[in-house]
């Protein structure tokens, strides 16, 4: 089962985030979601939830 960590307001920052995670060895899609504008959402297997969250902390605020 997948698992949304993150939700990304434009592509590029989506594209990014997937880069680096699958960089780190992690499994990730991205699915596009429109609500008011798009957005996209980054995904993980459920059971690497926590691991994935440590190295997207780092990520984010690179």
């Amino acid at each position: 089962m997948w698992t949304v960590i993150y939700i990304a307001p434009t592509a590029k920052i989506a594209e990014r985030i997937q880069s680096r995670l699958e960089g780190e060895g992690f499994l990730v899609r991205v699915r596009s979601i429109n609500l008011v504008k798009p957005q996209y959402e980054i995904l993980v297997p459920s059971g690497e939830v926590q691991e994935v969250q440590e190295v997207l902390g780092s990520i984010l605020h690179m």
